[in-house]
C-alpha cells in the first residue's frame, strides 16, 4: 500500500484542527473520506472543498444511534470502511476542584466513551470486511498527569488502555490498531487552554501545526505502527518521565514557570486571540 492508495478514512471531530487537515490531506491523496462532526455545517463546507470524493456526516460521538447511522451512511456511499481515526474531543480546563461534575461527565463521554462506541459499533462491520484500520488519535498526555486538565488527562489514559486493550484481544483478526500521541498542536483546544492559566502546563513545549499530525496519521495509515509519539525523541522521554510521579511532583513548579514564559511570549506575540 502506497500513499496515494484509495482509502475510504472516516474521520471524527473532522470539520476543525487534525481532523480538518487530516481530511484534507487524505483527500489530496485520493481517499474516499467521511467527514464526521457534531458541527455538520463545518463538516459540509470542507467536504465541498475536497470535493466528490468527500462525504459530511452528523456525528455526536456519545450517540451510539448516530454512530450506527453514520456508519450505515458510509457503507451504503462507498460500500466499504478501511480506516476509523477516532480523532474527536474536548477540554474543560481548571482545576479539578473548579471544574463542575457535568463538565468532567462531558469530558469522559466524548473523549473516552466516545471513540469507545466508534470502535465497538465499527468492529464486527469490519470484521465481517475482513480488513480494516482502527486509528486513535490521543494525546502525549496519556503519559502524563496535567494539572488543570486532570480529567482530560485522564481520559487519555484511559483511552490508551482501551484501545491497546482490545488490540490484543483482536490480536489473531484481520484488523490493525494504531494509536497515535500528538504534542499540543495549534488548534481551537490549545486557543482554549491559553486563556487560563490552570492548564500552563500545555505550554512547555512548541506546538505544531494541524498539517504536521495529519501527516503523522496519514503515515500511520501507510505504515500501521502500533504507537506513535511527537516528537519521537521528546516524546519518549516525556512517557518514560510520567512513570516516575516522584520526579514530577519534584519537577512540576520549574515546568510551570517554563509554561508561564512561553505564555507570556506567545501573548506579547499577538497569538492569543
Amino acid at each position: 500500500m502506497n500513499g496515494t492508495s484509495d482509502k475510504v478514512i472516516f474521520i471524527t471531530g473532522a470539520a476543525s484542527g487534525i481532523g480538518a487537515a487530516t481530511a484534507r490531506r487524505a483527500g489530496e491523496l485520493g481517499h474516499r473520506v467521511v467527514l464526521a462532526d457534531i458541527n455538520l455545517p463545518g463538516a459540509k463546507a470542507l467536504a465541498d472543498q475536497i470535493g466528490s470524493r468527500a462525504l459530511a456526516l452528523q456525528l455526536d460521538v456519545c450517540s451510539a444511534e448516530q454512530w450506527g447511522a453514520a456508519l450505515d451512511a458510509t457503507w451504503q456511499r462507498f460500500g466499504r470502511l478501511d480506516v476509523l481515526v477516532n480523532n474527536a474531543g474536548i477540554v474543560h480546563t481548571g482545576y479539578a476542584r473548579d471544574v463542575s461534575l457535568e463538565q468532567h461527565r462531558q469530558t469522559i463521554e466524548v473523549n473516552l466513551l466516545g471513540p469507545l462506541t466508534g470502535m465497538k459499533l465499527a468492529l464486527p462491520r469490519l470484521q465481517a470486511q475482513g480488513s480494516g484500520h482502527l486509528l486513535t488519535v490521543c494525546s502525549m498526555t496519556a503519559f502524563l498527569p496535567m494539572p488543570g486538565m486532570a480529567s482530560y488527562a485522564g481520559t487519555k489514559h484511559a483511552l490508551r488502555a482501551f484501545h491497546h486493550g482490545l488490540a490484543l484481544e483482536e490480536r489473531d483478526g484481520p484488523l490493525h490498531f494504531t494509536i497515535i500521541h500528538p504534542p499540543a498542536t495549534e488548534t481551537a483546544m490549545l486557543e482554549q487552554e491559553a486563556h487560563d492559566d490552570a492548564a500552563i502546563l500545555a505550554f512547555t513545549t512548541k506546538s505544531v501545526a494541524p498539517e504536521v499530525v495529519a501527516a503523522a496519521i496519514i503515515q500511520a495509515i501507510v505504515e500501521r505502527p502500533v504507537e506513535v509519539v511527537m516528537p519521537t525523541l521528546f516524546g519518549n522521554l516525556l512517557r518514560l518521565f510520567g512513570a516516575l510521579p516522584g520526579v514530577m511532583r519534584r519537577s512540576i513548579d520549574g515546568a510551570e514557570a517554563k509554561g508561564r514564559k512561553q505564555l507570556a511570549v506567545r501573548r506579547r506575540n499577538g497569538q492569543v486571540g
